[in-house]
């Protein structure tokens, strides 16, 4: 697949890349992506939910009436769910819910992900550039020139660029990547796809070593 290459302002350059069919031409596969998006959002998830039940409240022990006599329900501790100030029944408890997945469906995952972008011509291929300096308003003039303010937009880098991404974190709906540590989620969840130049060496080997 050959894109053309944009300069940081959206005019085009002369020139064009070559986008490698192995990656960002497959067949996708959607259940890959189900359960690799799945798992990040399970990941993500705290689990420190937790209530108190009987054995965790503090109260006397003593039998608050006779068993038999008073005309009403036997009742044997304050602590019992049924009185109020008891504890729950059955109430949730802290939870793990992150769950294995093979290292080939992440692959599988991210190459399907990459494919629909690259078919659905959601994938910009952006000149290599960098901030002297952390400027919002620069990297507003990029969303700009592409004519993508409001729209989500992931924007993946060969390397951390520390002014780049300063720039870009307060902008409501942009995201900053490294190459290597892109995810079927993040790619997902954005409208457009800024991929520079320099980082489609690095997605062809995060590919190639895994």
């Amino acid at each position: 697949m050959e894109l053309t290459v944009y300069k940081i302002d959206g005019e085009k350059t002369d020139r064009t890349v070559e986008l490698d069919d192995s990656i960002f031409g497959i067949e996708p596969n959607d259940h890959a992506i189900y359960l690799d998006v799945k798992q990040i959002m399970a990941n993500r998830r705290q689990g420190t939910h937790k209530s108190k039940e009987r054995s965790d409240i503090s109260g006397s022990t003593r039998k608050i009436k006779k068993q038999k006599g008073t005309g009403t329900a036997r009742a044997g501790s304050i602590k019992s769910p049924i009185f109020r100030g008891g504890g729950r029944v059955f109430g949730p408890r802290p939870k793990d819910y992150g769950f294995k997945l093979n290292k080939k469906v992440k692959r599988l995952a991210r190459k399907s992900v990459l494919s629909y972008k690259a078919g659905e011509q959601k994938i910009t291929i952006v000149e290599d550039f960098n901030f002297d300096t952390p400027k919002t308003k620069e990297f507003i003039k990029i969303l700009k020139g592409f004519e993508l303010e409001g729209t989500k937009v992931l924007l993946v880098m060969p390397e951390t660029y520390l002014n780049v991404s300063l720039s870009a974190r307060n902008i409501e709906k942009v995201k900053y990547l490294n190459s290597n540590n892109l995810n079927s989620y993040d790619l997902m969840n954005a409208q457009r796809i800024l991929l520079c130049e320099g980082s489609i060496k690095g997605i062809d080997e995060m590919f190639k070593n895994n």
